[in-house]
């Protein structure tokens, strides 16, 4: 399905209260403000005069932890002091000079909202939500310490200093300069973020690169992906997103309403959210969600576009993107993958299936799905509103599957209460504990519409929850956090009277012939006959199937107690590809009945082919100030072409995304030397990017004819170089990409260390 959105406009904020919403609309304080009364009649003390402010910002970086942010501002996290230095005309005497630190959030900032915040140095002593002191003077320079309270709202603040004289107020003019952001803190342990190891913050709130895992259960499909929250103009982009969803600033400094917020504001269903949800296919008027490799792309777009939506998405775009906003915020938070994840539309913690007679699912008839796997988000905070063994990591999830409390949105919902089965606490711990527990319930649909169970399967969901482990590129298994074991599954199937009733498939690439094979095992002293109908279907990973491609029947005869016996089927490529759907997903149903008790028995398995291979290949050491080249390369292993060819390159910390868009160029005489192109000979097909054609060398021959029709023919190569200079130094990942609308998910990652 598509989800559109047509034009921008207001949206209703179905459940909010109207207060102050947009970090970017200001206040613009006078200069000046005299006391109401009466004036003295006597001449006054000459005032200080403020001649500059210095942020200190690299000092200040370097101890808050964020000096990875590629921002020429200041940024703080809460409760950590930072330090300012303020210059006068004369010096101060804190003894008699009375003056005031304002910092302003929001266009109407006023004190008991915390958008106003006001710290008192000198003569007069005020305590206040933020913590201020003088660290020292020196001439007419004074050093001050600014602690931001623990639970202060998470933005960007005006900067004011406020000279007090007898008569009113001299306030610096408005200066950008010394505006500064204010995160969360989760080295802090009283912030409700705090995440007590080092190598797990370095991990989930400062890695800018991380590893996403597509694919089923049995070929797990590791893909990078660029986090890259503190890419220039990330920062701004998130605080965007929360005014164009019009999140009270009053609400931003509650890290719970603030990810429940986000959770909303990734999908553009309700609050005009970043990003268009696409199931379709069909992407004509975007780009694929299988061809991007990173977040920064997509949240800038959004910035520039002025917070219109960019097509298109699927579960793990929308968990990628989630992911940085929330660490560029401060929150720990990583990506999870639930492989075989249902998704129960009723609302009854099952997952019903229903079959035809012949095996083969009834789509308009089953309303719930076995997604191969999902993808969404963990994060990491106390909840002050559960109880305390609750707290730890929380589920929260941006694809719009269901709505909740009106909008589309998923939690944060304890993962400790779903183990646990404590579906009442807040928020959408049911809907979440149906992804990862429901038990698979087949039924048979008879011609006259009856329907009855035939078999209950309890560890078909959930089979396998995984995120990248910490510090290494291999994945966790994290199952045992979300559920307890399935239990004593092999005394259900002995008294079925065959078991295991198992398909088990090879690991193949797409475009090659396989065989699957169907095990059983007798369990009792009788003989048993088993006959089966095999479905071989192409489906979405979400498990909506597109094409039917098989359908085959085997009889399977097991003569002696304990009688293991197995039959192998046999799947052409020429069967599936014909009816490829993208990330060429297969599901294979059998269904089979024993002929002397009438048991039916039921089993599945997806097959994910894995794609091609592309490769990237770096000449030159990487080091500092110094180019190095980067090449691509890919071969289209398949007998038809590839058409709409896009290639994406980036790299976190080291260059933005690189698009490229390939057209198919056939040279029948003559040769050509260009840069980035390839050449081999005459009477060769190469590819060239979209750009005007301007040729280094041309030899001697006369004519030459060419299509841009942006493809690759059946074996042709594409090689892409690029020059990048590095900046910093240190480890960096070069992530890859290549799609179209036939080939889905051929990705790449290679590490480099820059010296």
């Amino acid at each position: 399905y598509i989800m559109l959105h047509a034009a921008k406009h207001p949206t209703p904020q179905s459940g909010r209260v109207k207060f102050s919403s947009s970090n970017s609309e200001e206040a613009n304080p006078p200069e000046y403000e005299a006391f109401k009364g009466v004036i003295p009649r006597a001449p006054t003390t000459r005032a200080l005069s403020v001649l500059s402010v210095d942020m200190l910002v690299a000092d200040n970086m370097d101890a808050h932890n964020t000096s990875s942010y590629k921002n020429t501002n200041l940024i703080v996290r809460r409760n950590k002091e930072f330090i300012i230095v303020i210059r006068f005309d004369q010096p101060f005497n804190n003894q008699q000079d009375n003056v005031q630190l304002e910092f302003m959030i929001g266009n109407s900032p006023t004190e008991n909202k915390g958008t106003y915040i006001t710290v008192y140095i000198g003569k007069e002593r005020r305590g206040g939500r933020w913590k201020g002191r003088v660290i020292g003077t020196q001439n007419n320079d004074v050093t001050v310490g600014i602690t931001p309270d623990a639970s202060c709202i998470i933005g960007r603040f005006n900067t004011f200093v406020t000279v007090m004289t007898d008569v009113g107020k001299q306030r610096t003019p408005r200066n950008p300069d010394t505006d500064f952001y204010v995160l969360f803190n989760p080295w802090d342990p009283a912030d409700v973020v705090y995440m007590p190891r080092d190598n797990e913050r370095q991990e989930y709130v400062m890695n800018d690169v991380g590893i996403i895992y597509n694919g089923e259960f049995n070929n797990i499909a590791p893909r990078s992906w660029n986090y890259g929250q503190f890419e220039e103009g990330i920062l701004d982009a998130c605080l965007l997103v929360l005014d164009a969803g019009k999140v009270p600033l009053l609400y931003r400094g509650n890290a719970i309403e603030l990810v429940r917020q986000g959770s909303a504001l990734m999908n553009s269903q309700d609050d005009d959210g970043v990003l268009v949800g696409n199931w379709s296919g069909d992407y004509s008027i975007g780009t694929s969600p299988t061809a991007w490799t990173g977040s920064p792309e997509i949240l800038l777009k959004y910035a520039k576009d002025g917070g219109l939506p960019v097509c298109f998405a699927q579960c793990w775009v929308y968990a990628g993107v989630l992911n940085t906003f929330l660490r560029c915020l401060g929150i720990p938070t990583r990506v999870i993958t639930n492989y075989s994840s249902a998704h129960d539309n009723t609302g009854n913690l099952k997952t019903d299936i229903i079959l035809e007679e012949d095996g083969t699912v009834n789509r308009s008839r089953t309303r719930d799905s076995v997604w191969n796997y999902h993808s969404w988000n963990e994060v990491y905070m106390r909840r002050p509103d559960l109880p305390e063994k609750y707290s730890g990591w929380q589920v929260v999830d941006s694809t719009p599957q269901e709505t909740s409390d009106g909008l589309y949105r998923c939690g944060p919902t304890s993962v400790i209460a779903i183990k646990e089965g404590e579906l009442s606490y807040p928020f959408d711990a049911r809907f979440v504990f149906a992804e990862v527990n429901s038990d698979v319930v087949y039924y048979q649909s008879d011609k006259y519409g009856n329907s009855n169970i035939i078999s209950v399967d309890t560890t078909n969901v959930g089979k396998l929850i995984v995120t990248k482990r910490v510090n290494s590129n291999d994945y966790e298994d994290i199952t045992s956090t979300y559920k307890y074991p399935e239990g004593k599954l092999h005394m259900v199937q002995k008294r079925l009277g065959m078991s295991p009733f198992a398909l088990q498939a090879d690991t193949i690439r797409i475009g090659e012939n396989f065989k699957l094979t169907l095990n059983i095992k007798n369990q009792t002293s009788q003989k048993c006959t088993l006959n089966a109908t095999i479905t071989g279907c192409v489906v979405y990973y979400t498990g909506v199937t597109s094409s039917i491609f098989k359908l085959d029947s085997k009889t399977l005869n097991s003569e002696n107690h304990f009688t293991a016996t197995k039959v192998m089927i046999d799947v052409a490529a020429s069967e599936y590809m014909p009816y490829r759907v993208e990330q060429s997903n297969l599901l294979f149903v059998v269904y089979g009945r024993i002929q002397e008790t009438g048991t039916a028995l039921t089993t599945t398995r997806v097959v994910a082919p894995r794609p091609p291979d592309l490769t990237i290949k770096v000449t030159g050491a990487p080091r500092v100030g110094k180019d190095f080249m980067v090449t691509v390369s890919f071969r289209n292993p398949f007998n038809f072409i590839l058409n709409n060819v896009q290639l994406r390159l980036e790299s976190p910390g080291l260059i933005l995304t690189r698009l490229k868009t390939y057209a198919f160029l056939l040279i029948k005489v003559g040769l050509m030397v260009r840069k980035n192109v390839l050449c081999l000979r005459p009477e060769i097909s190469l590819l060239l990017t979209g750009e005007v054609l301007t040729y280094s060398i041309f030899y001697a021959y006369t004519t030459i004819s060419i299509s841009n029709c942006s493809q690759i023919a059946p074996g042709g190569t594409v090689q892409y170089t690029d020059t990048i200079t590095p900046w910093s130094p240190g480890k960096k990942v070069l992530i890859a990409c290549l799609d179209c609308a036939t080939v889905r998910q051929v990705t790449s990652q290679l590490e480099i260390f820059v010296q």
